[in-house]
């Protein structure tokens, strides 16, 4: 299966310390890819390279709104490996309120502050600008690579605002606007530059995945897997397999697209 084979490529992932983040690292670094795991948090970032497959991967603190750290970061890779084969633009923010009692209210879209939008705005999709600029603009110089951006079902449909109603009918939450908007704007952005790069033979995709499961309620998580075809969310390893084929020449001739793993969430 040597198309799947990342030998002798170097790839990053940013927000490497989160939950799909880090098994984004796992599954690079186990088709033989030198990892570089970029994150605010390098020490954790130090933490997740340890556990991983093979040797000589590197952490790097990185805050994707930056131009001058990404700069620093390209910088550091070259020094490091000469070259920069695969981009996983994975960092994100998705909304969290700080008094979950509130959050019913201050997550509805009458209510919902522009502060979050703008900040939600700034690192889901200008993120994904400059880290493609910055860290893929090397892969169109040298004219080769895969950029992935990760993007959600979300940015595919709209959020089903009753899998947050809990067992009484009591809204907990709304999914707020910024998520869904941000991660459709991914997506065509995505189409942007894979038109663009087309030429260089820097292949763009992205990546939606659906739920996963990770300690949420009862009632969600009962909710929303009732919506998939499979019954249930997902594993937090249920995307290693597209990420490696995506980054891989098993995906030689696909570009612009959005390839969709959510259990069939979106097929109905």
């Amino acid at each position: 299966m040597d198309i799947f084979s990342l030998e002798g490529k170097v790839a990053i992932v940013t927000g490497a310390c989160g939950l799909l983040g880090t098994r984004h690292c796992e599954a690079l670094a186990a088709a033989g890819a030198k990892v570089v795991a970029a994150d605010l948090n390098e020490s954790l970032g130090v933490k997740v390279v340890e556990g991983l497959a093979g040797s000589g991967h590197l952490a790097i603190g990185l805050d994707v709104t930056s131009t001058a750290s990404l700069a620093m970061a390209r910088d550091r890779i070259l020094a490091a490996y000469g070259r920069i084969d695969i981009l996983v633009n994975n960092a994100a923010i998705n909304d969290m309120f700080e008094n979950p009692l509130l959050a019913g209210q201050q997550s509805m879209f009458e209510n919902y502050p522009l502060e979050m939008w703008d900040r939600s705005w700034k690192v889901n999709v200008s993120g994904v600008f400059l880290c493609s600029q910055i860290l893929g603009g090397v892969m169109a110089e040298r004219g080769g690579g895969s950029i992935i951006n990760i993007a959600s079902t979300y940015g595919v449909v709209a959020p089903d605002q009753s899998i947050y109603k809990n067992e009484a009918g009591e809204q907990t939450f709304y999914k707020s606007p910024a998520y869904p908007v941000t991660k459709s704007a991914v997506i065509g952005f995505t189409k942007f530059l894979a038109a663009y790069w087309g030429k260089k033979n820097v292949r763009v995709n992205a990546l939606s995945p659906g739920g996963v499961e990770n300690g949420q309620d009862t009632f969600f998580m009962s909710s929303y897997s009732k919506k998939t075809l499979l019954g249930r969310m997902a594993e937090p390893t249920d995307y290693q397999g597209a990420i490696v084929f995506l980054a891989s020449d098993a995906s030689a001739y696909m570009t612009g697209a959005n390839l969709i793993v959510d259990g069939g969430w979106t097929a109905i």
